[in-house]
């Protein structure tokens, strides 16, 4: 079957974010890994997990993936007011950076 494997990823990285089960602010999260082993594998590769290959029954998220997850689950998940909530932490956060 032909399909876009980063929107899969996305979807799957925003679904990590509801059933995280332990998170430490700066080190990232771990969040039970029932999915597919290609895309845990790939979410992997571009940095967003840790290495899925173990007999844990969760995966470790880098900082990093914890952050985008929550943004792509409120992004397509959320109701309209935490979507409105991330508009404006992503405003704020593009302010910051520009100089």
């Amino acid at each position: 079957m032909d399909f876009d494997k980063d929107k899969v990823d996305d979807m799957t990285l925003a679904l990590l974010y509801l059933v995280i089960c332990e998170r430490v602010k700066g080190f990232g999260g771990r969040a039970w890994k029932s999915f597919d082993w290609d895309t845990l594998n790939r979410l992997h590769e571009k940095g967003l997990l840790m290495d899925p290959i173990s007999k844990a029954k969760s995966v470790g998220m880098t900082e990093e993936g914890v952050k985008k997850a929550e943004a792509l689950f409120l992004k397509h998940f959320g109701s309209a007011l935490s979507q409105a909530r991330l508009a404006v932490s992503e405003i704020r956060q593009d302010t910051k950076r520009d100089p």
